[in-house]
């Protein structure tokens, strides 16, 4: 069974930066889509930014521009660079793993945005 592991999250002031890393325990060479969902308190859960086994990247509108996903595959890791932040991106971030059918979800790392 796949494990995938959040890290640095926090709390920041509007206009700073973050950066979110998520370790897989399976090898993120071959998997089909790898990226970050967040979940803001009551609302849904939402895509953030994926990267796609061909190297396609889809961003929501709402963080494009400000913030960056990429893979280390030789880590098994994926990470989301969040600039110029704003409280609107205060949420729980999640990990995401697509392989074949199958998806997995990290637990959760919380990034609060003060204004």
């Amino acid at each position: 069974q796949v494990q995938l592991v959040e890290s640095g999250g926090g709390l920041v002031q509007a206009g700073g930066s973050l950066r979110l890393a998520c370790r897989s325990s399976k090898n993120t060479f071959n998997v089909n889509t790898i990226g970050w969902y967040r979940q803001a308190p009551g609302k849904q859960r939402e895509l953030v930014a994926i990267s796609r086994r061909d190297g396609s990247k889809t961003y929501a509108e709402s963080v494009k521009g400000r913030s960056t996903i990429s893979r280390d595959n030789a880590k098994n890791e994926v990470y989301l660079q969040m600039n110029n932040l704003k409280p609107e991106d205060t949420a729980v971030y999640y990990c995401y793993l697509l392989n074949g059918v199958t998806t997995t979800w990290g637990q959760g790392t919380q990034v609060t945005v003060s204004s």
